[in-house]
């Protein structure tokens, strides 16, 4: 796939952006998949025989830049001020919480935010990782660390970067799908990095059963990790399910408003409220109307 000029800046914009987030551009580099030399020329506003089209459009992805130009602004709903709250927290103060909540309420698009908008910060889709090697290797590369050679010499640069740096934050997205021995090596890096680096761990009623299941069975590792989690679920969205619906529709008619999307009664019958399906909604028309200019 090619890539223009204006969606070029457009990248080189974003990371400028990012550059706050991390301590030096060789972090940046690293954790973005460039070379500092790269990195200190894109920031300059150069990208003439610097990144080929194929890197340009791996960061584009990294940074998570719609390249058509289809901005989805966020709306400071009730789920998103919630949790971004419960996040601050965990980062400052070097705390850990498990949050388990419905589908399409707009978990992962709020994590998302937050690392967009917060140093030293990390989200990790965990569905994307799911083996202890490739969790450890991920979540060391997002904070710009080395991730390759042998796996004893990463995890151990991890654990001295969670001890040494100012507030590092680690978020686990759709932790559910991790294999066995990937959550006992959260443990360990838990208990590595313990007070001085901020866990939030998410999922969906697949992640409760699993840990519920496994703690029941009392299979190794599940209980001390959910102790180390706060030992409770927490979620933000309510239990019963006239309030569940009203609290669906009042989100996604705010969320509708800010991205300019009439017609909340309609939409909400093609999404059941989810944000998720919302979002395919708001692409769709983006979409018809580009093809219609």
């Amino acid at each position: 796939m090619k890539i223009t000029t204006t969606q070029k800046r457009l990248i080189i914009t974003e990371l400028k952006k990012r550059r706050k987030n991390y301590e030096s551009q060789n972090q940046m580099a690293k954790a973005l998949g460039t070379s500092p030399a790269q990195m200190t020329r894109i920031l300059k506003g150069e990208f003439k025989k610097v990144l080929s089209d194929e890197n340009f459009l791996k960061l584009a992805g990294e940074l998570g830049i719609d390249l058509r130009g289809y901005e989805w602004k966020t709306a400071k709903t009730p789920t998103f001020n919630k949790i971004y709250t419960q996040l601050k927290a965990c980062q400052e103060d070097g705390i850990s919480a498990m949050l388990i909540d419905n589908a399409g309420v707009g978990k992962s698009h709020t994590a998302k935010e937050y690392v967009k908008e917060n140093a030293n910060a990390v989200y990790i889709d965990c569905s994307q990782v799911k083996t202890k090697q490739l969790l450890i290797r991920e979540i060391a590369r997002k904070l710009g660390l080395g991730n390759t050679g042998r796996y004893a010499d990463v995890y151990k640069d991890l654990v001295f970067y969670l001890n040494t740096s100012l507030s590092p934050l680690i978020i686990l997205d759709e932790a559910g799908d991790l294999a066995y021995p990937a959550f006992l090596e959260l443990k360990a890096l838990w208990n590595a990095s313990e007070g001085l680096t901020g866990y939030y761990m998410m999922g969906a009623d697949g992640l409760r059963a699993k840990i519920e299941r496994n703690i029941e069975f009392r299979k190794v590792g599940y209980t001390e990790l959910f102790r180390r989690f706060g030992e409770r679920f927490q979620q933000v969205t309510p239990v019963g399910k006239d309030e569940f619906e009203h609290f669906k529709r009042q989100q996604l008619s705010a969320v509708a408003q800010v991205n300019n999307m009439p017609k909340v009664q309609e939409l909400y019958a093609k999404t059941n409220g989810s944000l998720t399906r919302l979002k395919i909604e708001f692409l769709k028309q983006k979409r018809r109307e580009a093809n219609n200019s």
